[in-house]
């Protein structure tokens, strides 16, 4: 309920603190205060080594222009600075020394000479030395630019052995006008991506890890976690699928010159583990090493492009009988629509083989880490690369189709003479070929149709093609060999899943992943040994495509959800555009290949439940947050225009628990009936003398509480508030607590035990506030243990018999609120930092009763809560017994009144008992017990004069006149009856219920804890006394 706090005495001001304050990236600024003599305020910025970059990467002019602009203050102090990037930068991931501003606190207590203005030295910011000492060279790590990083990257993934060897294929089944249509389709798709792409890179700044960082950033780390997983999996056999296809290439030379080293398919192998252990020596040599060698590749294609543009453009006659006959219109014509041959004959079939040549884009996003701006590099490489390789691809197929025809016997008799008699069917006849008979037969091995040579065969050297083949699969596999480790890297920095921390280490001067090379290493060569990848083909095209759905839906839902904190710099992209890209990619994933969609999507599915049951403590900021905001405001609002009905009212709680891992009794028997049903604030008064009202609550203290109570799985808010008392600070969060309809309209206490001993203030403070409660038309309920409920005074002294202490936390760890937190952390005073403690309301119930006494009829509250109760597992198997009042010669019709009623509510109520002895005279001992207690609150004025008497009463408004206590005698004698009953029948009880007496306005506050102590007093189960607002809660209506 309400806590008694204070602080340390302020300063004198003569001689002011010196603030030394930090800032981590989790963590709120912590104080230091050393004594200075005043004009000397300064505040130093101590933080640890940053990861990662330092302030040194940036040029001189720079790095001093900053030095400057840290020690300037504005106009209005020399406290207070101007801004400055620094405040806002994470060192981790600039690499620049962290500084945080001086809080409100420290402004407002500091004091300016006057002069000190004119000093930048005493500006109140110190940047530390990051200085080199004299012949220590800079740590720089390399960083490329966007074509070295970007474009190159991605023109070499996307131009795979599928260009060179498949395009010409596709082409002559599906003609020119289907194959740009399939081209531009894939890049429709990738383009969109590309957009999406552009537009998270460049919403704040992007660090490494490629896709698995902006979608885990964006959508939170249960879609981001998955998505890593799957993505560097996928990587790694991309690697082993290119790594394979160079091997094939390889092995069908040595075929073709009969020089196998032992077969086919351990050739395949012997090559593909040589080849991944060289690309494994260069990604370890560093990115520098590995960029080179993709320049070189890059060469090679280039070389190896325009030694075939030349080529077609240079007739050959030797080629002629192989179909090659430089341009025509004839056979450009006849290649312009499809001709459907054998099995995969079809446009989604022809479209499943070329679409994983676009898979390519994201390989610059892969490695974003090692770019000089990602935010600025990532959208114009990517962009360039898609626009140069459809280009390419466009070209490559319509030239292809316009010099050479789809089938070719090879031979060269085949050619026609002036005067040949022989028939002649096809384009061939009028180039000066007769291709009919092999065309007849279907034994023709040369031409579009039937040779994956074409390429070669149009060029001006074949062996350039070879080579270019070479360079387009090696660049591939070396680009998946870095992109892998590099985005497994980040996956394992952010501790999503466990048992994988090991990988996250990095070396070098671009914290280079070698243990996550090494892992992928392995994966691939494992799948080398396969030596027949058809299905993993499969499945990465799979993999890849969803993580294209993810991303354009990543940028789609930041969109669509109104965050402020979206705003990319990077305009050019379309929120549905993003939602059509994601579809497509969905769409695609099942017309490719069914199966292996619905095996990524388990396979995500399974990823995505562990993280989700897991829980694990990040905040990225994600557009999920964004969005439940927005749902939660939309339907606030909504919600308030609606009247309150009946059937759907729900006890909303205040529940004055103080710290709430105080009272968790308290928190669990209100979270006990009202998770996922209805609202429970935890409402935490801090009474603060007046000279402290004035100081801030330490939020970093009410998140750990909050913490405590989501580690309890106790759906609740947490809300501090400062009174000068329980009465004033109960009723401020009565009025101001909850939103719209979302309001409290049920005040929870606990029982207070001492109110025997306590202050007479203090007792007359909690009673006015449950009357203040009955006057706002709210209802009330106060638990009452038989140990009580608070352990703030217990856990010093002896163990509170009312809790068990778990050995292990519900989470398989002690509590986070301990060691450190304890020193650094300023919880509100009272609150216990303590492992969870296990109360009677987490136990099973078995089959014991809850015991309902409805002695007054309130509307049905004194029934709701139990009822709610029993649907919980719990209590499921607990029976609920309701008792009433009645008389001896009506108790059948009582009884079968009553049970009608809560038939007609539809209560599942296990017996209805009526009390008929109620009104008998309660035994002397208790009686006398009763007197006892009130005898330490009697007036005793029977004696004295009027004048007296009323003076005594204006002093002791809680005290108990002698007229008073006659007055109310019959009411007190019944109150001492119905304990006694509730004794006798409710020994055995898991929680006993009653009804709660409403307090007449002269009725005195001592007089009144009498009475609720007696009712509840010698029950070993937790007992609440309830009352509701005297309004219906429950109908038997339908409307």
């Amino acid at each position: 309920m309400g806590q008694r706090s204070s602080k340390h005495d302020m300063a004198d001001p003569e001689v002011l603190p010196n603030g030394r304050f930090s800032l981590s990236e989790d963590v709120l600024p912590r104080y230091a205060f050393e004594r200075r003599p005043r004009g000397t305020v300064t505040f130093d910025s101590h933080m640890p080594a940053s990861s990662g970059t330092t302030d040194t990467e940036l040029p001189d002019t720079e790095r001093r222009d900053s030095r400057i602009d840290g020690r300037r203050s504005s106009i209005y102090s020399t406290m207070d600075p101007v801004p400055q990037l620094d405040f806002y930068a994470h060192s981790s991931m600039t690499g620049r020394q962290q500084r945080s501003r001086p809080s409100l606190d420290i402004l407002r207590k500091s004091f300016d000479d006057g002069e000190s203005s004119t000093q930048k030295d005493e500006s109140g910011i110190v940047q530390q030395d990051t200085s080199f000492s004299e012949g220590e060279k800079p740590f720089v790590p390399v960083r490329f630019g966007w074509v070295t990083g970007v474009m190159v990257r991605c023109m070499l993934n996307i131009w795979g052995v599928i260009l060179f060897l498949r395009l010409s294929w596709i082409t002559s089944q599906a003609g020119i006008i289907l194959t740009w249509l399939i081209i531009l389709m894939s890049v429709i798709v990738t383009s969109v991506t590309a957009l999406s792409v552009s537009a998270i890179s460049t919403n704040g700044r992007v660090v490494s890890g490629g896709a698995y960082f902006m979608i885990s950033r964006t959508l939170g780390p249960e879609m981001g976690g998955p998505i890593g997983v799957v993505f560097s999996f996928a990587n790694a056999l991309a690697c082993a699928l290119n790594t394979v296809g160079f091997a094939e290439v390889v092995r069908d030379m040595l075929v073709e010159y009969d020089a196998l080293m032992i077969d086919e398919v351990n050739d395949v192998r012997i090559i593909g583990v040589v080849t991944i252990c060289l690309l494994l020596l260069i990604s370890m040599a560093g990115m520098e090493w590995e960029a080179k060698t993709q320049w070189l590749f890059f060469i090679v294609l280039m070389v190896s492009f325009a030694n075939y543009f030349v080529g077609t453009v240079i007739p050959v006659p030797e080629k002629e009988a192989m179909g090659f006959f430089s341009y025509h219109s004839e056979i450009f014509m006849s290649n312009l629509l499809p001709d459907w041959r054998g099995p995969d004959g079809s446009f989604f079939q022809m479209f499943a083989i070329f679409f994983p040549s676009a898979i390519g884009i994201l390989s610059g996003v892969n490695i974003c880490g090692d770019l000089k701006d990602p935010s600025s590099a990532i959208p114009k490489g990517t962009l360039a690369a898609i626009f140069g390789t459809t280009i390419s691809y466009l070209a490559i197929s319509a030239t292809a189709a316009s010099c050479v025809v789809r089938d070719a016997s090879g031979n060269p008799n085949d050619s026609l003479s002036a005067n040949f008699s022989e028939p002649c069917n096809g384009l061939g006849c009028k180039l000066g070929w007769n291709f009919t008979e092999c065309e007849e037969t279907k034994s023709c091995a040369f031409g579009l149709a039937n040779s994956f040579k074409i390429l070669s065969l149009a060029s001006g050297f074949g062996g350039l093609i070879t080579a270019g083949v070479f360079a387009a699969s090696l660049s591939s596999a070396l680009a998946f060999l870095v992109s892998a480790p590099k985005v497994f890297q980040c996956l394992c920095r952010d501790n999503i899943y466990p048992y994988i921390g090991f990988f996250a280490k990095g070396y070098g001067k671009n914290d280079e992943p070698l243990r996550a090379y090494l892992l992928t290493f392995f994966i691939a060569v494992a799948f080398i040994l396969i030596a027949e990848l058809n299905i993993i083909a499969a499945l990465i095209s799979n993999f890849f495509l969803c993580s294209y759905a993810l991303i354009n839906f990543s940028c789609f839902h930041a969109s669509i959800t109104n965050s402020p904190g979206w705003r990319p710099s990077f305009r050019y992209y379309s929120k549905w555009a993003s939602l059509f890209g994601a579809v497509v990619s969905v769409v695609l994933m099942f017309l490719l290949t069914w199966w292996a969609a619905l095996i990524t999507f388990c396979v995500i599915m399974f990823l995505l439940g562990y993280v989700t049951y897991n829980k694990p403590k990040i905040n990225w900021g994600s557009s999920v947050q964004a969005g439940t905001y927005n749902m939660a405001l939309s339907y606030s609002v909504s919600l308030a225009g609606v009247e309150d009905h009946v059937k759907n009212f729900r006890p909303q709680c205040l529940v004055l628990t103080g710290p709430p891992n105080v009272r968790p009794a308290l928190v669990d028997f209100v979270g006990s009936f009202t998770k996922n049903i209805s609202l429970m604030i935890c409402g935490d008064i801090l009474m603060l003398s007046q000279e402290e009202s004035g100081l801030p609550l330490t939020q970093r203290g009410a998140d750990i509480l909050v913490k405590w109570l989501n580690r309890r799985k106790v759906r609740s808010f947490y809300t501090p508030f400062t009174g000068d008392c329980l009465r004033e600070g109960a009723k401020h969060l009565l009025q101001a607590s909850g939103l719209g309809k979302l309001k409290p309209n049920t005040l929870i206490m606990g029982f207070k035990n001492n109110w025997k001993e306590c202050t007479p203030h203090s007792m007359e403070d909690y009673v006015n506030t449950i009357y203040d409660t009955f006057d706002s038309n709210y209802g009330v309920c106060l638990l009452r243990m038989m140990d009580g409920l608070d352990l703030s005074e217990g856990i010093q002294c002896q163990v509170n018999q009312g809790f068990v202490a778990d050995e292990v936390t519900e989470s398989g760890e002690r509590d986070e609120t301990n060691s450190s937190d304890k020193e650094s952390v300023d919880l509100p005073s009272g609150a216990v930092l303590n492992d969870q403690i296990k109360t009677v309301f987490q136990s099973k119930q078995g089959k014991k009763t809850i015991d309902v006494y409805w002695i007054s009829d309130d509307g049905g509250l004194t029934l709701l809560v139990p009822y709610l109760l029993s649907r919980r597992k719990r209590w499921r198997q607990s029976k609920v017994r309701v008792f009433i009042v009645g008389e001896e010669h009506t108790i059948e019709e009582d009884r079968k009144e009553m049970i009608l009623l809560l038939q007609k509510f539809r209560l599942d109520i296990h017996d209805v008992i009526i009390m008929t002895d109620s009104e008998k005279p309660p035994q002397a001992k208790n009686l006398k017990r009763f007197e006892d207690t009130v005898a330490l609150f009697r007036l005793r004025d029977e004696q004295q004069a009027e004048s007296v008497v009323q003076q005594l009463r204006k002093d002791y408004p809680w005290k108990i006149s002698d007229k008073e206590l006659e007055a109310l005698r019959q009411k007190s004698e019944r109150k001492v009856r119905l304990n006694e009953i509730i004794r006798r029948n409710s020994q055995q009880a898991a929680l006993v219920l009653v009804s709660l007496p409403v307090p007449q306005l002269d009725c005195p506050s001592a007089l009144y804890m009498a009475w609720l102590d007696t009712l509840t007093c010698g029950l070993p189960c937790p007992t609440a006394l309830i009352r509701g607002n005297q309004q219906n809660v429950l109908t038997f209506y339908c409307q």
